[in-house]
């Protein structure tokens, strides 16, 4: 019987790659999306492509109840959930001063609440199975912050210390708990971003490229998989070397 992965926010980027990555490897793959439902329905079709059950679930990772939900609707649809990957996030770059709180709420409700709910749901079940991987999206700016994106840092800090904190809670019910910290990455957000502003990027990255999301993707499998079975509590860079 296939494993079964949950991945919040894969309908596109980051996370339409660990989908796909997971479906080629024969993981039953459960697809979180907020809005976009046809991206999140051609990301399914293309994991079904590879032979294994996919199904879509729309849901705010924000709204704890509805995280419940969807939690809920997975498990009776897959049976087990053997790896969660806490994608879902979103960025509202600006200077501190000029954030309104609309901006800071979102921020922290998406990317560090959102992780917690859902990894809360999940630990549940996870528990009960007595195994299970938890994998945690965070980022280099919360190692290193970044100019008008001190929301954004705190909120990718946070998962930093959350993942340490849940590694040791489940560590005895043999669930394993890792963030992955990417750098720069080639997506949408990176695509808008001017020449000079890259040049600039580029100059702090020792091997002088952005990252592919297949990097960051294939991580993830490794960490999600039975060769690496004594890793927990750890954060793994993605960034090139950006930050040593």
């Amino acid at each position: 019987m296939n494993k079964v992965v949950v991945i919040t926010g894969a309908s596109s980027g980051i996370g339409k790659e660990l989908a796909l990555l997971f479906a080629q490897n024969n993981f039953d793959v459960a697809i979180n999306y907020s809005h976009n439902v046809t991206s999140a329905q051609e990301v399914c079709k293309q994991c079904e492509g590879y032979g294994v059950k996919a199904k879509i679930y729309q849901c705010d990772v924000s709204d704890n109840i509805a995280v419940t939900e969807m939690i809920k609707n997975i498990k009776v649809d897959f049976e087990r959930i053997d790896v969660l990957v806490n994608n879902a996030g979103i960025v509202k770059d600006n200077l501190l001063i000029r954030l309104k709180q609309k901006d800071i709420d979102s921020v922290i409700d998406i990317n560090l609440k959102g992780t917690i709910y859902v990894s809360q749901a999940v630990s549940k079940i996870m528990m009960r199975q007595k195994s299970g991987v938890i994998i945690n999206m965070s980022s280099v700016i919360g190692q290193v912050g970044n100019i008008t994106q001190t929301t954004y840092a705190a909120s990718k800090a946070g998962i930093i210390g959350f993942t340490k904190a849940l590694a040791k809670e489940l560590a005895s019910f043999n669930v394993r708990v890792n963030a992955i910290a990417p750098g720069f990455i080639e997506t949408r957000i990176t695509e808008t971003l001017s020449e000079s502003v890259k040049a600039g990027i580029l100059d702090n990255i020792p091997l002088k490229t952005l990252g592919k999301t297949e990097d960051v993707a294939n991580i993830t499998l490794f960490i999600a998989s039975d060769k690496a079975n004594y890793i927990t509590g750890q954060v793994f860079n993605v960034d090139g070397g950006m930050v040593m």
